[in-house]
């Protein structure tokens, strides 16, 4: 069975969750979190934070806005700051969140394998991969500014990474499952829903991009002057219209050989190796994609990896403001539900059970 690949396409919306909203978020989230691992198991809620449905529907039942790009940066930091106060009894840490916070995601994972024994180092070379592999081998034209990395006591992982594109006030979300990634440059990503596909993209994580992945990488070990009389025959060529591709930036030929030096000297042994060295950017993987295309006919693949329920209301008044008392109470009422079950008294979590299984008949 095929990986489903894709995104989440939102409207970009500006503002804050009100901090009343939020500190109720922190303190439903973990909550919810914790019911999902007494009741299926720690890999089931990594799984479902990997399904973009689920993720909406879960910052739905938070209150926040279903239709926004806000809904990832707060659901993810709601997560962070509720299970940093229990992640030791959870077994779930959050790394990451947006912008500046997120470039010390591999710190955070370095840090949280030392204290627990896991491989941090593995860890933040994952978290490091999956930024990497949506910032430059999938141009889309969405640029990564939120990156939240959820593991596990025992070493399982899931990404949700968000990319903006200011042009017409869109993002989009990135969901990885770590149990399904065989290979981080093939078809990497867990099941994503968006019903907007863009055109002018490069996907190099495609399957059909297999070829022009192995010559890219190939190209990437040649000596530099190998490398200056394939970029002198790309230059004179009659090129093909490559929307992607910008001549002057993207084969300009001092550029280019400055990053191909680099790529000799590491002699990345597949394309994996070839995108996690440094220096290896957006620029760099659309220069070997035309050189792959034009010079050994190995096209790269054009196809977009792309293609929601309230509880409590959404912060912005629709469909109906948030109601405090209500959502004050169900906070209560998930709380002790999950504290009696943990001592055997799990009337609560079997009538939401209960509750579940008549909704799916």
């Amino acid at each position: 069975m095929a990986q489903r690949t894709g995104s989440a396409t939102l409207p970009l919306h500006g503002g804050k969750a009100p901090r009343w909203l939020f500190d109720r978020m922190a303190q439903l989230a973990p909550e919810i979190a914790d019911a999902i691992v007494l009741e299926h198991g720690r890999p089931e809620f990594l799984k479902r934070l990997s399904d973009p449905c689920w993720f909406q529907a879960f910052g739905c039942v938070l209150g926040f806005d279903w239709h926004s790009s806000g809904v990832t940066t707060t659901v993810c930091g709601a997560l962070k700051e509720g299970l940093a106060k229990r992640g030791n009894e959870l077994g779930v840490f959050v790394a990451g969140g947006k912008g500046k916070v997120s470039r010390r995601t591999p710190h955070e994972l370095l840090d949280y394998g030392n204290r627990t024994g896991i491989d941090g180092a593995r860890l933040a070379y994952n978290s490091r991969m999956a930024a990497k592999v949506d910032s430059a081998a999938i141009q889309d034209g969405f640029g990564i500014y939120h990156h939240s990395f959820f593991v596990t006591s025992e070493g399982e992982w899931a990404v949700v990474q968000q990319g903006m594109r200011g042009n017409d006030g869109t993002a989009r979300r990135y969901h990885w499952l770590g149990s399904q990634v065989s290979d981080f440059v093939n078809e990497p990503h867990a099941a994503i829903a968006s019903d907007k596909s863009g055109q002018l993209v490069l996907n190099m994580v495609a399957g059909e991009s297999a070829g022009a992945r192995t010559v890219s990488a190939e190209f990437a070990r040649q000596e530099p002057r190998v490398v200056d009389k394939e970029i002198a025959r790309v230059i004179t060529m009659a090129l093909p219209t490559r929307h992607w591709v910008d001549i002057k930036q993207d084969i300009n030929p001092a550029h280019l050989r400055k990053v191909m030096l680099s790529t000799y000297e590491a002699n990345p042994q597949n394309y994996e190796q070839l995108l996690a060295i440094p220096g290896v950017g957006p620029k760099s993987v659309r220069a070997l994609a035309l050189i792959a295309d034009v010079v050994y006919e190995s096209p790269a693949s054009m196809r977009d990896p792309a293609r929601f329920s309230f509880a409590h209301g959404g912060k912005d008044g629709h469909p109906y403001p948030v109601n405090r008392a209500v959502y004050d109470q169900s906070v209560e009422w998930l709380r002790d539900a999950v504290a009696k079950a943990r001592i055997g008294h799990s009337e609560r979590l079997k009538a939401l059970r209960r509750l579940a299984d008549w909704q799916k008949g």
